[in-house]
């Protein structure tokens, strides 16, 4: 079932008119009584009725909002036109909004691709765009938005990695971009059916649970040191091949090979070492 145009036409010449056969009613009905004419008030008071049942087949439609018609319980057709309508007046009207709206998910706690548990939310941007199929295809279409929505968060959620520990696989915390996309891709496949686009949707809190939290941290910290500790390494080796290359070009010392290994250590140890280093003042020779 999809939308289409229901009929319907400008309801400010219909309300003139309305109002000129409310008067033309009322004319009808004081003269007839005036000259004791049993037909002139009763054509008046049944010109009444049938205008005011007429008066039933206005409505209005605001801004962004869709008014959907049945008769009898038959779909017959949507109205878009903003302002005030005049339909069928037998027509059964609802209101549909067409803004754009928004949901955030509650914290949910899943697993992510390596079995971690985690916590996470996500919030998305969504509105109505056909009104027959939001209204005739599910039972409650806002409702099951939030459900789809979360159902379409954990299933996303169990694809990725929380982290992919320098492995270069896209993950929860380093992909978001992609994460976001493949989320509002799951969201928007099980709405389709309700009439709903996903305009946008993007995690809003992501946190391993707490129960594991402490270890991840401490993990995360282990290889913090370690990337910092390679860091130092590189850069030490460098100012040592530096360092001997110098006093060899400027002929400052001529070391052997045992006395380089030495240096090599010496300096190795000054430039990686986490404490401030104690000098040592050598007066003898180099072999004393």
């Amino acid at each position: 079932m999809n939308e289409k145009t229901a009929w319907s036409l400008p309801g400010i010449p219909g309300l003139i008119a309305l109002l000129a056969g409310y008067a033309i009613a009322a004319v009808i009905f004081f003269q007839g009584a005036a000259a004791r004419d049993a037909g002139g008030p009763l054509g008046g008071i049944v010109m009444f009725v049938v205008l005011s049942f007429l008066s039933k087949g206005f409505f209005q439609v605001q801004p962004n909002q869709g008014k959907v018609m049945q008769l009898f319980g038959r779909y017959v057709g949507t109205v878009r036109a903003e302002g005030l309508r005049w339909t069928n007046p037998f027509y059964g009207k609802s209101n549909v909004s067409l803004r754009v709206r928004n949901f955030e998910s509650s914290k949910l706690k899943v697993n992510d691709n390596d079995g971690n548990p985690i916590e996470i939310a996500a919030v998305v941007v969504w509105q109505v765009v056909d009104t027959a199929e939001a209204v005739f295809q599910v039972d409650d279409y806002e409702n099951f938005v939030q459900i789809q929505s979360e159902s379409a968060l954990r299933q996303m959620a169990t694809s990725y990695p929380y982290d992919a520990h320098d492995t270069g696989a896209p993950s929860l915390r380093s992909h978001g971009k992609e994460v976001n996309q493949h989320l509002r891709d799951e969201i928007q496949e099980r709405l389709g059916k309700a009439g709903v686009d996903v305009v946008e949707a993007r995690i809003t809190h992501l946190a391993y649970a707490q129960e594991i939290a402490q270890a991840m941290l401490q993990r995360q910290q282990a290889g913090a040191i370690i990337a910092a500790r390679t860091r130092i390494v590189e850069g030490a080796v460098s100012m040592v091949e530096m360092a001997l290359e110098q006093l060899s070009k400027r002929g400052v010392v001529e070391l052997d090979e045992e006395r380089k290994a030495a240096m090599v250590s010496n300096l190795l140890v000054v430039l990686c070492g986490e404490r401030g280093t104690q000098p040592v003042v050598n007066t003898g020779t180099l072999h004393h």
